[in-house]
């Protein structure tokens, strides 16, 4: 976000040009301004260009009159609360309240019910103004069974214009996209015409250079229709989601950027692209998802991603800026890692995307993971049948928490003994479990989400044991993985260890057990609906509560914004509030406690 240390630098070693990648100041048009003044290339978009698409309010107006269909709404003019509730009444309920510099899902609220306006229009200025420095807003008619289907479109500085086909990313939540894929199922030629033209018009209407994305919302209802779209906005950079286009146009968006900057013309034409093949995106995230996907911490003290290529095409690619060892930290976005796989068809191309999930483990943080594979599994997705809503709908089947199974419980125990882990040489080394009165007898205790496991097995030896009247053999066959016979049937599965946990991977599922501590003191069992305790490290950006104030159960109390998103903490129960202990602009660490019920009678 230092664009003036980043100038230095690049002065400093010599470098001509700066790509911004796609983060903050690749659409920060007096960052353009200030590459230019200092005598470098920016990599991207003119300053003029995004200005005219940075807002968009300006930028749907600027559609308009290029003849680009746009969805109903208030441009947000006047911003006094009244007013915009007016407007949302007459465009019509539901209606999407956005920060009109937003993007990434920060300043959007779905409103569906007068009732519910004057709150979200409150939470999307704050998230605007803390995350772009603008708190207006506009106001859109939602579209019911909505799909987001994008057009990558790329333009050079002799007016050429193409677009390389287009991308859906409607698996959202929050409006932030999870999985992306390109082509978009059941996307006719005339309506990919349709979209592209439209596309390509957007962008020449402000000259653009380089990379971009012009984002449509589309009427999903009745299948896709050549007037059943419209412009929602133009993001002036390179897509987080790319990947996916370069694998079907078998082109290198980087290096088109290059050239365009270098003031080379394009190497294609619109008539000499072809479409190869699907691809999905799946964005790995440090999230907990049964805690309402709350962004995580932690240390990454395993990560190991499904084999393939960083950063280059190839049939499964990884895109990550993290290693092994690196800390998630709760000042930035939780983003782990991209994977992006590319197959002949869209039904191999997704059984070649639960393969890699399953194959990619992480340990120190909680992730995503399994929610990505639940999802890649669901049967609209698998259908291609799916809008903006989907997660929405599937919520709780796709979260639902599921006891970890038998084979994972055995082998966490196993692991967590360390049995496996003597380093024994000779004749003796098959004797390890050996006791002159029998098997040796094992013992340990953990916790698996909410439930105490005390887990007893004996070891005969030679990786045999007992674990709850079952034979199971379990044998070490590489630094994580190992093979469990059980039955006749043998099971690979993968565990890491950890002084704090023992993780389990098994088919696309991750199993946590955390080790007890014998000497922990028991928690009060009614502490926890007494009061509000953080749930992340993060910044007090609101506080609604007063001491000695009756609230509902549910009743939103306070704001809190961690990893540029915020969260609101609501009443657990109902009562009477007896102190609070938070304050706007605070700083807070995780489990601190923000605010107490007076006892229950």
């Amino acid at each position: 976000l230092l664009g003036d240390k980043i100038i230095q630098a690049a002065l400093a070693t010599g470098a001509q040009a700066i790509h911004p990648g796609y983060g903050f100041l690749s659409e920060n048009p007096d960052f353009v301004d200030a590459v230019g003044t200092a005598g470098l290339v920016f990599i991207g978009p003119t300053a003029k260009a995004i200005r005219a698409m940075g807002l968009k309010d300006a930028a749907k107006d600027l559609m308009e009159k290029a003849g680009v269909p746009v969805v109903p709404g208030y441009l947000g003019g006047d911003q006094d609360a009244k007013v915009m509730a007016k407007e949302a009444a007459r465009i019509g309920y539901p209606v999407m309240i956005k920060a009109r510099a937003g993007g990434g899902g920060k300043g959007m609220r779905l409103v569906e019910t007068p009732a519910d306006f004057d709150q979200a229009l409150e939470g999307a200025q704050r998230e605007g103004q803390a995350s772009f420095g603008d708190p207006l807003c506009l106001i859109e008619k939602y579209i019911q069974s909505p799909r987001h289907i994008e057009v990558q479109v790329f333009g050079d500085s002799h007016g050429n214009v193409v677009h390389l086909f287009e991308r859906d990313c409607s698996l959202q939540r929050r409006h932030q996209k999870v999985i992306e894929e390109a082509p978009a199922p059941g996307m006719t030629d005339e309506v990919r015409n349709a979209m592209g033209q439209a596309a390509v018009e957007a962008a020449r209407a402000i000259g653009y250079q380089g990379a971009g994305t012009v984002e449509f919302i589309v009427d999903g209802s009745n299948g896709l229709r050549s007037d059943g779209f419209w412009f929602m906005e133009m993001n002036t950079r390179l897509q987080v989601e790319h990947p996916v286009s370069e694998a079907i146009t078998g082109l290198d968006f980087v290096e088109l950027q290059l050239r365009v900057a270098a003031g080379e013309p394009l190497p294609v034409a619109q008539d000499d692209l072809t479409l190869t093949g699907h691809a999905f995106e799946a964005r790995i995230y440090a999230e907990d998802v049964p805690r309402g996907f709350l962004p995580a911490t932690g240390v990454l003290q395993h990560l190991d991603f499904a084999q393939g290529a960083s950063f280059v095409r190839a049939d499964t690619r990884i895109d990550s800026g993290v290693r092994q060892g690196d800390e998630i930290s709760p000042w930035y976005d939780p983003m782990i890692a991209k994977l992006i796989v590319h197959g002949p068809t869209r039904a191999a191309a997704l059984g070649q995307l639960r393969r890699a999930l399953a194959e990619t483990h992480v340990a120190g943080s909680v992730t995503n993971l399994e929610f990505l594979y639940a999802l890649a599994d669901e049967p609209d997705f698998v259908a291609g049948q799916m809008d903006t809503t989907l997660i929405g709908r599937r919520i709780d089947d796709l979260t639902a928490q599921q006891a970890a199974n038998a084979d994972a419980t055995a082998l966490a125990a196993v692991v967590a003994t360390g049995v496996l882990d003597v380093q024994e040489t000779g004749p003796w080394s098959q004797l390890s479990g050996w006791r002159n009165w029998g098997a040796a007898d094992e013992h340990v205790r953990l916790l698996s989400g909410e439930e105490t496991l005390d887990i007893a097995f004996s070891h005969y030896g030679g990786g045999v044991f007992t674990i709850a009247g079952t034979e199971v053999g379990i044998t070490k066959t590489g630094e994580t993985s190992y093979r469990l016979d059980k039955d006749g049937a043998q099971k690979q599965m993968n565990a890491v260890a950890t002084d704090a946990d023992i993780t389990v991977f098994a088919a696309g599922r991750t199993h946590r057990f955390s080790r007890v501590d014998p000497l922990m003191a028991a928690q009060d069992a009614g502490a926890g609906s007494d009061s509000i305790t953080a749930p992340m490290p993060g910044s007090v950006t609101h506080v609604s509560a007063k001491a000695g104030q009756s609230v509902d159960k549910g009743a939103p109390l306070i704001v809190l914004e961690a990893m540029k998103m915020e969260h609101t903490l609501r009443a657990p129960r109902d009562g009477v509030l007896a102190e609070i202990m938070a304050a706007q602009g605070d700083q807070v660490v995780d489990g601190q406690v923000l605010l107490t019920l007076e006892p229950e009678e």
